[in-house]
């Protein structure tokens, strides 16, 4: 049983939610967490949740399923510059419309490593098949660059045309769709972040 001194010491690194986020970021359930560990799965949870503290051979294991030294779980966040690298090969790509009936557009998250999010980035892929969106709002604002192909973006209703290396901001509370406007298949990059963020 450690002493209220050293356990109020160790919460200050919150080691806990650093192993949730580095198993989140993996898109690893706490099961499979114990199957590379060898821990339990009841213990994990307990450590994720700081009811408990790991011992450093118990921390050992963990930081070598994720790849990453005992000093990422002691380098306090304020000290380390938030830097999050996407690689190509980790994206995953999902569809804007989860029923599938009639495919709009593909996307991809491109900072979903992030475990403080400001803004998010997504690449999204308009086919040739693809049909218009669904008309949505959400809080913040949208800044839209179009990568290739041309793009059709109705803002409150009425549309506007954008071309490759077009861009458009806007306050995405206000209802906004997206639709392939050109010939050929059309990419753009999607910035969404929320106001005064």
């Amino acid at each position: 049983m450690l002493s209220k001194t050293l356990a109020e010491g160790l919460e200050q690194y919150e080691i806990g939610s650093k192993i949730r986020a580095l198993r989140l970021k993996k898109g690893m359930a706490l099961a499979q967490l114990g199957q590379h560990s060898g821990l339990s799965t009841a213990m994990l949870s307990k450590i994720e949740r700081d009811q408990i503290f790991p011992t450093l051979p118990t921390l050992l294991r963990i930081a070598m399923v994720f790849g990453v030294g005992l000093d990422h779980f002691f380098t306090e966040n304020e000290d380390r510059p938030l830097v999050a690298i996407t690689r190509k090969k980790e994206r995953m790509r999902f569809p804007e419309r989860k029923d599938m009936e009639g495919e709009t557009y593909f996307f991809e998250s491109l900072n979903f490593p992030s475990t403080d999010k400001k803004l998010d980035g997504y690449l999204a892929e308009f086919s040739m098949e693809s049909e218009p969106s669904e008309p949505h709002a959400h809080d913040g604002v949208e800044l839209v660059y179009v990568i290739k192909g041309r793009l059709a973006i109705a803002i409150d209703g009425e549309e506007r045309l954008l071309d490759e290396g077009d861009a458009i901001y806007f306050d995405s509370r206000v209802s906004h769709s997206y639709r392939r406007a050109g010939r050929g298949a059309c990419s753009a990059l999607v910035i969404v972040a929320a106001e005064g963020g």
